[in-house]
């Protein structure tokens, strides 16, 4: 997703269409799946739900338009690190809005990652956006209360992850229409459809895709990916432990920062890399802290009222917690 993303970012002018049309094409594909029997998603709408949901979606679209942001501006291979510290974040708004108090070993995990980040925005021979690492600051702090929101969106939804996903692609699609109008991107849109070439099939002798082109096939890719993450993560967290879910997910930014420097010819500096190495094993450490904590008997009076979501789940705009018993 961070290469096709990236891949379209590079030569659009219009990143918030392309975010409108990624949820277009979300929106779409649940109600084919809903037509053909695939998922089970309501098809009713009121002025209850949308005031429930309202915090939730309103969280989604900024995070998700500054992540776009964020990728933009800076390398495939440094998004990471730009976004280092969802970690960090997460569990201060853990701890101020659910009064989840953290252990020493998860503050220790969350130092580590901080440091990590540190280490790649000041230390990376590199030179970096300031723009674009802000933006990946402020997604990452956004990210962080929509853990918080999704939380008590699922009451909205009875607790169904599937019916939040649904509801959350199909807002915010409404939403983003009169953000990309008060954005400015109309004059963007006007020159990317009717100042290009036609669609093209991709294919070696073409030596690239006009800009239509690259946009149409990149929505076309990470809009159906985005469709399938959102039916996964339903499912990924019940199905794996914790450990392996976020061993994966390390294994995903170190292919994406391959990736980055094979398909953008990026250079990975021993700054970034060495960056990119110390939030892997400051998150990895957390996740095996919060699986070992989770394994030791608590009484009524210590449990938490709320169960903390899944950091997967957020940076994929899903809720997949099971409510405690």
């Amino acid at each position: 997703m961070v290469m096709a993303n990236k891949w379209v970012l590079k030569s659009t002018s219009v990143p918030l269409f392309f975010l409108f049309i990624q949820l277009l094409i979300a929106v779409v594909l649940f109600l084919v799946s809903h037509a053909v029997g695939l998922v089970q998603v309501p098809l009713y709408v009121d002025s209850q739900l949308i005031r429930g949901l309202a915090a939730n979606v309103s969280l989604n679209v900024v995070g998700l338009s500054f992540s776009n942001f964020t990728l933009k501006y800076v390398d495939a291979s440094f998004y990471q690190v730009a976004r280092g510290l969802l970690l960090p974040f997460t569990v201060a708004t853990s701890y101020l809005f659910l009064h989840a108090r953290p252990s020493l070993r998860i503050l220790l995990s969350c130092s580590v990652v901080t440091l990590g980040f540190f280490i790649g925005v000041f230390l990376d021979a590199i030179p970096i956006s300031p723009l674009g690492v802000a933006f990946g600051v402020t997604s990452s702090a956004i990210t962080a209360v929509h853990s918080v929101v999704i939380k008590k969106s699922l009451e909205v939804v009875h607790g169904s992850a599937m019916h939040l996903s649904w509801y959350t692609n199909l807002f915010s699609a409404v939403l983003m229409i009169p953000v990309v109008i008060f954005a400015g991107e109309l004059p963007g849109i006007t020159d990317l459809f009717f100042g290009e070439p036609a669609v093209t099939f991709p294919t070696p002798a073409d030596g690239g895709l006009s800009p239509l082109s690259t946009f149409v096939w990149g929505s076309l890719i990470t809009g159906s990916f985005g469709f399938l993450m959102s039916l996964a993560s339903v499912l990924s967290i019940k199905v794996t432990s914790p450990i392996t879910h976020m061993v994966s997910s390390a294994v995903r930014g170190v292919a994406a920062s391959l990736l980055g420097m094979w398909l953008f010819n990026e250079i990975l500096s021993g700054g970034r890399v060495s960056s990119i190495a110390v939030i892997l094993v400051g998150s990895i450490y957390y996740t095996w802290v919060k699986h070992v904590e989770s394994q030791a008997p608590r009484s009524d009076s210590t449990a938490t009222k709320y169960e903390r979501v899944p950091l997967e789940d957020v940076e994929v705009g899903n809720g997949t917690s099971v409510k405690p018993e």
